[in-house]
């Protein structure tokens, strides 16, 4: 796929790299649009069982490009940013969401606004050791959008998640780590090898099983506790009936590796 991303697919590890890094991967129309088709495309194939989404060049992505918005403002034009992110960002972030596949967010270097938005999203994130994480809406007049003030308490906590909306300060690679933001860092030499290396890892596991736990996941969010439990019964019954869930069961009692085939 050409434009403002790329698509590679890597046996059954897809990666989508967001590709406009003179504007640190910022989010035009024509990048939003190219990202969505990307995530339908991964979600519908089967032969993909883990998903990447990464930046080229010197960070993630910065967010939404406001070169556009900027015009319109000098203009006087009055502007729909609601109706903007009902069009744009929250179909991406549902999709990301409902894929029966873990999605990693492979952050290196800059990710602010809409870009930290899709990063916390995605089922895990890790990180370069340069990597930094910003909330920054604020500093221009606005609110966290495409769902981020959903997300990030629920991952960092509410007391820290409003510290890093309201300041909008940089967090680092170290701190995002310790408070739990993201589950590994790796050093900027070593970042692209360790990432392939980990969701190659994924893209080889028990793919429905990743899924329901994600399903799980998902639901446990909004449930009360008693309908959450019958729920998780139901899952399980359906992860039991899968053909991985029988080569585990051999895998383990013969000592020998696993070999899921995802289904």
């Amino acid at each position: 796929m050409s434009g403002p991303l790329r698509l590679e697919r890597d046996g059954a590890l897809a990666v989508i790299t967001l590709d406009r890094p003179e504007v640190l991967n910022a989010f035009d129309e024509a990048l939003t649009s190219a990202l969505a088709l990307a995530i339908d495309d991964v979600a519908a194939d089967a032969a993909v069982r883990a998903v990447v989404i990464t930046g080229a060049g010197r960070g993630f992505s910065a967010g939404q490009d406001l070169r556009d918005r900027f015009l319109k403002v000098a203009a006087g034009e009055e502007l729909e940013l609601g109706n903007e992110l009902r069009r744009r960002y929250h179909p991406l972030i549902a999709a990301i969401r409902i894929m029966r596949k873990p999605v990693v967010a492979a952050v290196n270097g800059v990710v602010a606004g809409a870009g930290l938005g899709i990063a916390v999203a995605c089922d895990i994130r890790v990180a370069s050791s340069s990597a930094s994480f910003r909330a920054a809406w604020t500093r221009v007049g606005l609110v966290p959008d495409a769902g981020s003030a959903y997300f990030l308490p629920r991952i960092v906590g509410w007391g820290r998640a409003t510290d890093m909306i309201l300041t909008g300060e940089p967090v680092s690679a170290d701190e995002a780590l310790r408070i739990g933001l993201v589950t590994r860092v790796w050093s900027d030499a070593e970042f692209a090898d360790k990432w392939r290396e980990y969701a190659h890892g994924l893209a080889s596991g028990a793919t429905e099983a990743y899924a329901l736990s994600k399903e799980g996941l998902n639901a446990a969010w909004d449930r009360d506790f008693a309908s959450f439990l019958e729920l998780e019964s139901s899952l399980q019954d359906r992860a039991g009936r899968t053909s991985d869930y029988a080569e585990g069961v051999r895998a383990f009692t013969s000592k020998t590796p696993a070999r899921f085939e995802g289904r």
